[in-house]
């Protein structure tokens, strides 16, 4: 493998975030008035949100030109990914450093998880069908109950708005890449829906070179629906669907067979809200989500179910809301390595809110209450505060408890242990953040401390479970604490959009004071964006240092830096041409040793969407 990897000039980031806050402060503008939901489960100011909160709209993914979502969250500050291969094949995300498991993922409120990995499975997520994604970093677990602990991140699929909107767009890239899109949105008196469909395929690379010399590419076919009826003024019932179907080749331990995995990814949802007065709302939900993982030639298969029932009750009293939540998730997985073949839970839980906005003083408290089938109560609570010290800055300080109750797999499997305990955390951060009129500023440093860290543990004596090079079983073995601080900026000089962040984190096992697997303690990103000509030109620099492969740090993986280019033009009224170069230096390093990352990779796409 040819080495191109070169130290990062990380030292440079703070000087480029300070410079675009410096820049912000000199001017004190009116702030948009931009909406989050993720939060606290209701819609509200961006300016109101104390949690960390980072927004990626349509306009941005447009733009990315990616074909997998773990690389533009990779973008996103606080987030890092570590990656098999290719855009399809195995991928963990980590926020703030944490284990990919401890990030709850929803696709238009419905929950995403694999009871046998555990945690979303970001390569299953199409990226075709999203229309905007909001990631909140920490602990949320006293909205959301079990698995945040570092943070949730919610997909939105496209909702019908007035008129009649069909779009096509055809792309070509690096790899043998094609793709086909096709969407229709629109709305009719009462009634509005949105659909899409997508087929993307490529004939890959060798993911493993020094391992199997074969290519590994990857066939998706994704479909979203969304449908919605307003009854009235005050009653609204929607429903949503995803679905895709990845076929993806990857490298195994036999050299030269041609190993595929199959992925059935679905997340269904049926959603009734009702406002019954100005002052009181509900929003009653049922949703399923599916992952269901097959490899072939050789034989596996690992199918979970996640079920959940919502009942959201909203009161807003003055400055004040009030939030009453009564909700039930039924977990279901059937993998023949588990005894039985299909295990189940489930966890009843009433969770409490409080929000307060009162001239500089906004507060947001949080508590919950799971009734865990398996292991009983489990007590989470989150108080925030922010103080707002100067027009458009606010000083923010908070604390929380989340939990994650461990997997179906991780009990009842070959390798699983019965008496596993849940996971846990608590969570202090402090910061800083600046908004006004398009220019923000934050800084935010946090400390969360996870204890039970449940890891595996191999090597002769360790347990009598599982079989042959991979003996061993899950333990609660460890704990952990992820500490950091995340830098952000963004700002506009003449028509020039500038942007950037820093994050110096310190994901560290506390058992053994070793750096966890596969984390930087350093990374960043800057963005440019400017219309030149007819064209709108994005430029990006991407940042990451060194980590390690594993979890004794005797494997190291050097720090890397990515030049992606971004170019769009409109053609004519009704059609747009873009265009993308990713990793433009065509840099080599890997994210997981021993895998390829592909090089240089180029897209350029073709939509025609009616005006």
């Amino acid at each position: 493998m040819k080495n191109r990897s070169s130290r990062t000039p990380l030292a440079v980031l703070p000087l480029a975030v300070m410079a675009l806050s410096s820049h912000a402060q000199t001017q004190p503008v009116t702030s948009l008035g931009e909406t989050v939901v993720t939060a606290t489960r209701v819609e509200q100011p961006l300016t109101d949100v104390l949690a960390d909160v980072s927004i990626i709209d349509r306009s941005m993914l447009n733009r990315s030109g990616a074909s997998g979502l773990a690389d533009v969250l990779s973008r996103v500050p606080g987030i890092t990914l570590a990656r098999n291969g290719g855009p399809m094949s195995t991928t963990s995300v980590y926020v703030r450093g944490a284990e990919s498991r401890f990030t709850a993922v929803y696709v238009d409120g419905v929950r995403l998880d694999s009871q046998s990995t555990g945690g979303a499975t970001w390569n299953a997520i199409p990226l075709s069908q999203i229309d905007r994604i909001e990631v909140v970093r920490g602990p949320a677990a006293a909205v959301y109950g079990s698995d945040a602990l570092s943070g949730v991140i919610q997909i939105f699929t496209r909702k019908g708005e007035a008129g009649f909107l069909p779009a096509i767009e055809l792309g070509l890239g690096t790899h043998g890449t094609a793709k086909l899109e096709t969407s229709l949105s629109g709305a009719h008196g009462s009634v509005d829906y949105a659909l899409g469909l997508s087929r993307e395929t490529s004939t890959g690379f060798n993911a493993q070179p020094s391992a199997n010399p074969d290519k590994d590419g990857y066939r998706s076919t994704a479909a979203s629906a969304r449908l919605g009826w307003q009854i009235n003024p005050a009653h609204r019932i929607e429903t949503t669907l995803l679905q895709n179907d990845v076929d993806a080749q990857y490298d195994a331990f036999t050299p030269g067979r041609d190993d595929h995995g199959l992925h059935d990814l679905q997340a269904l949802g049926v959603n009734w809200s009702a406002s019954w007065s100005d002052v009181y709302k509900t929003r009653l939900s049922i949703s399923r989500g599916k992952d269901r993982y097959e490899t072939t030639p050789s034989a596996y298969l690992t199918d979970t179910r996640v079920t959940s029932y919502l009942f959201h009750n909203e009161w807003k009293l003055g400055s004040s809301q009030l939030t009453a939540v009564l909700e039930r998730r039924e977990d279901t997985l059937s993998n023949a390595s588990t005894t039985p073949v299909i295990t189940d839970r489930s966890q009843n839980a009433l969770a409490l809110g409080y929000g307060l906005r009162s001239g500089a003083h906004t507060l947001q408290l949080n508590a919950r209450h799971d009734d865990d089938s398996e292991f009983g109560d489990q007590a989470t609570g989150s108080a925030a505060y922010a103080f707002a010290f100067n027009p458009g800055w606010r000083a923010l300080v908070s604390t929380g408890t989340a939990f994650r109750a461990p997997t179906l797999f991780q009990r009842f499997s070959i390798y699983g242990t019965p008496s596993l305990r849940p996971e846990t955390a608590r969570n202090v951060e402090v910061g800083v953040k600046y908004e006004s009129k398009g220019h923000s500023f934050s800084a935010m440093a946090y400390r969360n401390k996870v204890s039970e860290l449940i890891t595996y543990v191999s090597g002769p004596g360790s347990c009598i479970n599982g079989v042959g090079a991979f003996a061993g079983c899950y333990g609660n073995t460890a704990s952990a604490q992820y500490s950091g601080l995340t830098l952000a900026g963004a700002t506009r000089l003449d028509k020039v959009a500038l942007g950037a962040s820093l994050d110096l984190q310190s994901p560290k096992d506390l058992t053994t004071g070793k750096q966890l697997a596969r984390r930087p303690k350093k990374m960043a990103t800057i963005t440019a964006d400017a219309p030149v000509g007819g064209w709108k030109l994005g430029a990006e620099l991407q940042l990451v240092g060194e980590r390690f492969n594993n979890a004794s740090n005797t494997q190291r993986l050097a720090g890397y830096s990515l030049v992606n280019l971004t170019a769009s033009t409109s053609l004519t009224k009704d059609w747009s041409l873009m265009g993308r170069v990713d990793n433009f230096a065509d840099k080599d390093y890997e994210t997981a040793r021993g895998y390829a990352t592909g090089g240089r990779k180029v897209y350029v796409g073709l939509k025609w969407a009616p005006q």
